[in-house]
């Protein structure tokens, strides 16, 4: 079993930049959906990983060996990240498609709520009954912040509705990838499994991507696409990172604060470049489910150290 570092500041930070780069990536991703597809957007962001990370493990002399192939308990967890962090990718992507930036990044908040129960029942992390009130403040928080999109959401003929239920799945598959990921730190570095994913990753969607259509992306398009791919490695490099310093429960509960980011980022967006994105229609509920959600995820994380202090 894993066995933290136990420096939990820099776990905290390492998280909340995370947080950060998460939530500029889909006000980023939806300027260039138009002219490129999600599956060549994708590849893209995979391919310059592995090219970035394999830099980075080179000059430490740390490329990963392949035996993890011929052990049977190394390949399931290999292979449950890899598809799990390719599947949430690009369904994430047909997800935005649909709906706006601000409503994917709430929905794909249950990945680390989801992760959170995971590293309680898979690495039998400890839960406070504060933390527990903390869970139940950002559900509440969740049902409020889309109280004018219910009719929507429970419309079964409803591209809105489509594109939340791709989200959600992409939740599930992100919280799969981590919790697999996790326990490969056992064996092997942070970056050296994401090389391993990023790799993987890119050769699954290269059968699918027009890799020339790039070629008809604007100048601004290819600085927002070069972005994306940098914004991959920063964001996931320190999510790895924060696993080796602190408990999964508590990264997956700092994470949950991305929509907040994602929400100031899209009003300050659509403020300058009105016509660039769209913005998620609030009310004085739904400001009051994004503000008791982030309540809710911060007290998931920080509840217990002060019990603790």
């Amino acid at each position: 079993m894993h066995q933290i570092s136990g420096r939990w500041q820099l776990g905290l930070l390492l998280s909340l930049t995370t947080a950060i780069f998460w939530g500029i990536l889909p006000i980023a991703l939806k300027g260039i959906m138009d002219t490129i597809d999600s599956y060549t957007i994708t590849w893209y962001r995979f391919i310059v990983s592995v090219f970035f990370v394999a830099l980075m493990l080179k000059r430490k002399n740390r490329l990963p060996d392949f035996k993890w192939l011929h052990k049977p308990n190394f390949l399931l967890l290999f292979t449950i990240s890899i598809l799990g962090l390719s599947s949430n990718y690009i369904l994430y992507m047909l997800g935005l498609e649909l709906i706006t930036p601000s409503a994917a990044q709430v929905v794909i908040q249950l990945a680390p709520l989801l992760l959170l129960v995971g590293g309680v029942l898979v690495f039998k992390e400890s839960f406070s009954p504060l933390q527990w009130i903390g869970v139940t403040l950002f559900l509440l928080g969740l049902v409020l912040f889309f109280n004018h999109r219910l009719d929507s959401m429970l419309s079964a003929d409803s591209e809105y509705a489509y594109g939340l239920i791709l989200i959600t799945l992409a939740a599930v598959a992100w919280t799969a990838y981590a919790l697999a990921q996790k326990q490969l730190l056992v064996q092997y570095g942070s970056q050296q499994i994401m090389f391993i994913i990023y790799l993987a990753a890119s050769i699954i969607f290269l059968p699918t991507s027009d890799i020339l259509s790039v070629v008809s992306l604007s100048g601004i398009q290819w600085i927002l696409l070069v972005f994306c791919c940098v914004n991959t490695v920063i964001a996931y490099g320190c999510f790895a990172e924060a696993l080796e310093h602190w408990e999964a429960s508590r990264v997956g509960a700092v994470i949950t604060i991305t929509p907040l980011f994602t929400i100031v980022f899209a009003f300050l967006t659509n403020l300058y470049f009105p016509q660039y994105i769209e913005l998620e229609s609030f009310n004085w509920i739904s400001l009051m489910g994004a503000i008791i959600l982030v309540i809710g995820s911060l007290m998931t994380a920080l509840a217990k150290r002060r019990v603790q202090q």
